[in-house]
Order: structure tokens, then sequence, then C-alpha cells
């Protein structure tokens, strides 16, 4: 089977982008399974529960969030109602929603999706992503064919101690957060597919997708500013991962830029 992880989606014109072109890219490379990020759906801190339903509209199979995830309003009751929108699993068990979830593929393959969150460099700090891995393995054992992970954080460290951790367990282990693509994708001795982090997508004359400007004001003149979403093109970054379900090791990591 084929799984398509996307970046981080940054701003409504990167869903409209997503929603034209992502049928096309399913179909023409013969994706089972798609997951993307949205928890900058509809911005620089958060998204709204529309956006969530085109993306998923579009060919997303399950959404993964991270530290942005709760910053709407609007989109905690959704997070509740909702098999295909994640939030970070080692949040508090009072936070509404989940941070995993099972879902069968187009080929009829069983996937489990566990969305993580990290810890360093970030706040509040959360229950241990390793921990709460083990758990949730531990709980769904027997009940998937294939595993995905989507760990969110800040120290690229943090991400590929999650990989050693639980390579040969977790069929696709890959980063989001950072919103710049890394070279390093790869296949592990024991099977897992793997990449620190997938890009984003969103606006490519920006900084991490935010308005140039905003930023130059912020970082150069250390002035106040409010962060928007940029203008102008979209490009969308991820990669895919081929598994062969029958030995559970993942056979191929391609990075995919449209």
């Amino acid at each position: 089977m084929r799984i398509l992880a996307l970046g981080d989606v940054f701003g409504e014109e990167a869903t409209k982008y997503l929603s034209a072109r992502l049928p096309s890219v399913i179909s023409a490379k013969s994706i089972d399974f798609t997951v993307a990020n949205c928890e900058n759906g509809s911005g620089a801190l958060g998204v709204e529960p529309n956006i969530a339903k085109e993306l998923l509209a579009c060919g997303c199979d399950v959404l993964t969030g991270g530290n942005h995830t709760l910053g709407k309003p609007a989109f905690l009751p959704y997070l509740e109602s909702s098999e295909s929108a994640l939030r970070p699993a080692n949040y508090p068990p009072s936070v509404p929603g989940s941070g995993y979830t099972l879902k069968k593929a187009s080929d009829g393959t069983r996937v489990l999706t566990v969305n993580l969150r990290g810890n360093g460099d970030m706040t509040p700090t959360l229950a241990c992503p390793f921990e709460t891995l083990e758990k949730i393995l531990e709980r769904e054992k027997g009940n998937y064919d294939v595993s995905v992970v989507d760990m969110h954080a800040e120290y690229t460290s943090e991400k590929l101690s999650v990989l050693y951790a639980f390579e040969g367990r977790v069929n696709v282990i890959f980063g989001t957060h950072t919103h710049v693509p890394t070279a390093d994708g790869r296949i592990t001795e024991n099977g897992t597919g793997y990449i620190t982090d997938l890009g984003m997508c969103g606006p490519v004359n920006s900084i991490l997708g935010v308005d140039k400007d905003a930023v130059l004001r912020n970082m150069r003149d250390k002035l106040p500013s409010r962060f928007v979403t940029a203008e102008g093109p979209v490009k969308a970054m991820g990669a895919i991962f081929d598994i062969d379900v029958q030995s559970g090791k993942c056979t191929k990591v391609t990075r995919i830029e449209f």
C-alpha cells in the first residue's frame, strides 16, 4: 500500500489549493491512505471546522495536529465528534477529542494513525510521548495492520528518538512543525519508514507561511507585529511511504512536492 503524508497545511488558500489538486495526485500516485497535519489550516494559530471538513472532502483520510490544534474554540467540539481529526495523544484525557484513530485505507488495510507532540522547547509540558505511544500500541494490539505516527516537535533529536525507540514496531514515523522539509527520508534496519519533517503546504513567498514583513518587523526591528498568512503562490510538500503489508516493512520513502 501507499501512504501520502502532507506537511502542515497553513492558511485557507493552502486548503483551496489541496482541494483542487490533491484528488488528481492521489489518483496519479495510486495513494491508498492520506494523512495531513492541519493545525494551522486557518492561519498561524489553529484551524476551524470548515477547513478540516474541506481537507477531508478532497481526499485526506486523517488530519493530525500539534501545539496550535486547540487554538480555535470552535474546533474543540469538532474534535470531540470527529473520528478523522486528531489532537496530540499526550494531551490530558480531559482535552476534547482523541490522539489516535483506526481507519481503513482504500485497499482495506487497517491503519492506526497516532498524533504526538514533543516537549522540547514547547509549552505546556505534556505527558511523555514515548509512554503515550507505548500504551496506545499495547491497547490496540491486533486491531491494525499498519501504524503511522505524526511526531509534531521542535527538536529534530526528539523526533529521531521516537524513531529509534519504536523502529520495527511502527511502520511509518514522520515529523511535522518546523514547516521546512528535511532530506533524511530513510528506512531503518527493521523496516520503519521515516523523515524528520515533511515541510509545509502553504505560501511559497513567506517565512514559514507567515507574511515576510510581519516577521521582519518582529525579528529585525524588534517591534510588535501581528502574524498573518502570506499571500501568493502555494506549494504542497510531503512524502510517500510504500508499505509491504504482509511483511510489515516500509520499502520506499519518496519526498513529494506539487
